[in-house]
């Protein structure tokens, strides 16, 4: 006998979780913890195309924008919906199946991306995502099922050396954030290999560390909520339709939008001939 295993015998338990797959198992990571790491399934290639997307696409950002007027909003580690920027890697990093499998597990009902950025965690600097929040920020509430997913694609590994992201297990259980000794005591830093999904309840407390080495580290930020919450950018006036499925539409939310007048409204009750 190993004693040093955990150990897994029991008594008195009469109810207990029993899981058929592995996204069962991940969905209860979430709901137990707040954090889970889910793989997506891409291959090699995918994964180049989605690093070299990165690095054009902040390129074309940057230079719309401006790099002075970004760095005045302390907006340049990120890129705001770079779905919009026509290129099919970010398009389709919303829609993995194994991705959509979990939040449908998860997310009772339907659920919406609300928005998805694109973000860089520079080498020896401060970043803007660096402090401790939630992705509901200035929210204190909990609620006894998710109403909002991040789901954070590591463009490149996380490791504890580049400023992989930090959380609070737990922390989407309790309205309030804790103490600075709590934190010190329970923070647990998530590694993850570049093609995995970080999946986080949003009411989770998490940071991303700082990065030590000499490299910037990216990742690509989607957030899902159930559709009575409002998007970051109005993404269905934004995008071109043609590139999406109708199911894919909806997750973007343009079956979701508010009426603008009752006739509006009177017309979307009416049943799909």
């Amino acid at each position: 006998m190993n004693y040093h295993q955990v150990p897994e015998i029991s008594y008195g338990v009469l109810q207990r979780d029993q899981f058929s797959n592995e996204n069962q198992e991940v969905c209860e990571e979430i709901r137990r913890l707040g954090y889970a790491v889910l793989d997506s399934g891409m291959d090699s290639s995918e994964l180049a195309g989605i690093s070299n997307d990165f690095n054009s696409v902040h390129e074309q950002y940057v230079k719309h924008w401006g790099h002075d007027r970004l760095i005045a909003l302390n907006e340049h580690n990120t890129i705001r919906a770079p779905l919009l920027n026509k290129s099919v890697f970010f398009q389709r990093l919303p829609f993995k199946p194994r991705l959509l499998s979990v939040l449908s597990e998860i997310i009772p009902g339907k659920f919406i991306l609300n928005q998805q950025n694109a973000i860089i965690n520079p080498a020896q600097e401060i970043y803007n995502q660096s402090a401790w929040h939630r992705d509901l920020p200035y929210q204190h509430f909990v609620s006894n099922t998710p109403l909002a997913i991040n789901a954070l694609f590591c463009v490149d590994d996380f490791t504890p050396d580049n400023g992989a992201t930090y959380v609070l297990p737990g922390s989407h259980k309790t309205s309030n954030f804790p103490t600075d000794s709590y934190i010190k005591r329970h923070a647990v830093q998530i590694l993850a290999k570049a093609g995995q999904y970080i999946l986080l309840d949003c009411m989770t407390f998490h940071r991303g560390g700082f990065n030590s080495t000499g490299a910037a580290r990216r990742a690509v930020n989607h957030v899902y909520t159930i559709p009575f919450f409002k998007q970051q950018i109005h993404l269905p006036r934004n995008i071109d339709a043609a590139a999406f499925s109708l199911e894919e539409l909806e997750i973007i939310g343009c079956r979701f939008q508010e009426p603008g007048t009752v006739e509006d409204y009177l017309l979307s009750r009416m049943p799909a001939s």
